[in-house]
């Protein structure tokens, strides 16, 4: 057999062909040598692309180009569909523009993943339930949080969402639990707050007639914070159907709680002029009020309740005070004229009314948030723009509305106190 093998091998062709299957044997193996290490490198190469389109997408998100950076990520998220913070960072950017479908889909696939971990899941729920929020779902929104806060009680953002939320729907009782919540972990003064909480409450339970119901909202606010002055001014509203003396009394607290808001009662007081058999205690509580305030507003309110007993003599006194502490006071100015023209004293009047109109360029009180700068055409005892309670003071520099109760002027310069809604 070996003498027929070797016999074989004596044959050039049957050479030739031993020759070229070592020859195609030692080509694979270098080829296999050489292009085995070329495979990694190549996914290397792919994944470097990837981070520099993840850079350039953070650097076009500094410049503030939201529509190159959504590009770069996706091309990032092409190379490498497993990076998480890639596609976090592109439904952000949607959310940002105001896509909030396709931020909400990116974010229900980050979700759905199986390996993630519980941080980052539950950082996408959070996500998720601001898109909802931006969406004006507030519904889901408030059941995303809701669901973030089982996993992470103590979650300040979700905590926080929740509460304005609730304060948008007018859930008071809600709102008031999330700031109890949030009270325990933040350290500071939320006792205003929550007292707020309490009165708006109250007053849609005085809106729907029920008074008992109301009260027991505003006294559970006096309760928690003694200088909200907007439970009071409410609790003698739920007071002054059936017993107005009782409301009276009440307001009368806002003189030695607060008297620079004492102002917001003086209008209540007046509609009850024509109702009220004895306005006694409406005289007495204004001239407390001049006693220990003394401004400009408490005198025009004392002269308006004068002039409604035909006291003229001690309502133009008391307008001469208001007009002398303040000349702008264009209110007061114009109250003093029309009581001057219905006595027939027209030279009196006229000469009221050139100081009056000496007086018209003279800016007068408007309301302005310490916080933000926002200024309501009104009172308000939360800042309708930065969403924070008791921020809006006084500040003199255009005219306001004579109708409304902020006609009247006084010094409201708290950066911590009273302004909900509807004072």
């Amino acid at each position: 057999m070996w003498q027929s093998i070797s016999q074989w091998f004596l044959l050039p062709a049957n050479q030739v062909l031993v020759v070229a299957i070592l020859l195609s044997f030692f080509v694979g193996l270098l080829i296999g040598f050489f292009l085995k290490p070329r495979e990694p490198v190549r996914k290397a190469s792919r994944f470097l692309e990837g981070d520099k389109a993840f850079l350039k997408g953070v650097q076009y998100i500094l410049s503030n180009d939201h529509d190159q950076a959504i590009e770069q990520f996706t091309k990032a998220v092409q190379v490498d569909s497993n990076t998480v913070e890639t596609y976090v960072a592109l439904a952000n950017l949607y959310r940002s523009k105001g896509d909030i479908d396709r931020a909400i889909h990116i974010r229900r696939n980050i979700i759905l993943r199986p390996h993630i971990s519980e941080m980052q899941r539950t950082q996408a729920l959070l996500d998720l339930g601001l898109d909802y929020r931006k969406g004006g779902f507030l519904d889901r929104a408030v059941q995303t949080f809701t669901e973030v806060l089982q996993k992470d009680p103590s979650n300040l953002t979700a905590l926080r969402e929740v509460e304005t939320m609730y304060e948008e729907l007018r859930e008071w009782e809600n709102a008031f639990q999330a700031r109890q919540r949030i009270s325990k972990l933040v350290k500071g003064d939320h006792a205003h707050i929550l007292a707020h909480h309490k009165t708006e409450e109250g007053k849609v339970w005085l809106a729907k007639g029920e008074a008992f119901r109301a009260r027991s909202c505003f006294k559970k606010a006096i309760s928690i914070d003694s200088s909200c002055v907007d439970a009071y001014l409410h609790l003698g509203d739920s007071y002054r159907e059936g017993d107005f003396k009782k409301a009276v009394a009440t307001w009368k607290k806002i003189v030695d709680v607060s008297p620079a808001f004492t102002f917001l009662a003086y209008r209540r007081l007046e509609s009850a002029y024509s109702r009220v058999k004895n306005v006694k205690p409406i005289e007495e509580f204004l001239k407390e009020c001049v006693a220990k305030n003394g401004d400009a507003f408490t005198h025009l309110a004392l002269g308006r309740f004068l002039f409604s007993r035909q006291e003229v003599d001690g309502a133009l006194r008391e307008l001469d005070q208001a007009v002398e502490l303040d000349p702008s006071f264009w209110e007061a100015r114009t109250l003093m004229g029309r009581i001057l023209l219905s006595r027939n004293r027209t030279d009196d009047a006229l000469k009221a009314y050139q100081d009056l109109i000496e007086h018209l360029d003279v800016p007068t009180l408007h309301f302005q948030c310490t916080h933000c700068g926002y200024r309501p055409a009104d009172l308000q005892w939360k800042c309708p723009q930065c969403r924070r309670w008791d921020t809006i003071g006084r500040m003199e520099s255009v005219d306001v509305d004579p109708s409304s109760e902020s006609g009247y002027r006084t010094d409201l310069d708290r950066s911590e106190g009273p302004p909900g809604e509807g004072a």
